[in-house]
């Protein structure tokens, strides 16, 4: 091949691709349809009420938020509205600096994330490390590992700015 011409998959990185492709559209729909279900809310809310349950004081600077859910700051601000109405979250003007705010979980959010959390976790056991033996697990786990050590090595090589949350 020449150096301008693509480097294509072989067959078999292509079934390896669409497996994936698969996979993760299906888990993806699983655990959204399950909290759906069980606590009236898409998949990345719940991410985003884990998030700042995990955050010192329970909250946390929007920017950071969108950062570390990989999502643009519209999607996020839009998010953050539904949770609020909700009363999961409240918004609160950063004291530090004017320009940003800091989303916090509420008792409410608090008290649904604990409602929602044991559906949660066995969707994911099921679709996930129930099907696997521990080996697989080791073994996913490092290739999880890789390909994102991978992938945030090249947004902090300088081609960051189209990235979601910079949006």
């Amino acid at each position: 091949t020449s150096p301008t011409e693509p480097r294509w998959l072989s067959d078999e990185e292509q079934r390896v691709w669409q497996a994936y492709l698969h996979a993760t559209t299906l888990l993806e729909d699983h655990l959204d349809r399950q909290l759906q279900r069980d606590a009236g809310m898409p998949h990345i809310y719940y991410a985003l009420l884990v998030q700042l349950s995990r955050a010192p004081a329970q909250g946390i600077r929007m920017t950071q938020l969108a950062k570390d859910a990989k999502i643009t700051r519209s999607r996020l601000s839009h998010a953050v509205a539904r949770l609020e109405k909700h009363g999961w979250v409240r918004r609160e003007d950063c004291a530090s600096d004017k320009r940003g705010q800091n989303a916090f979980l509420t008792e409410a959010g608090g008290e649904v994330l604990r409602r929602s959390a044991p559906g949660h976790v066995a969707a994911v056991r099921e679709a996930i490390f129930d099907r696997l033996s521990p080996a697989q697990v080791g073994q996913l786990g490092e290739i999880m590992r890789v390909l994102a050590e991978g992938l945030q090595a090249e947004s902090r090589a300088g081609a960051d700015a189209d990235l979601p949350w910079r949006r």
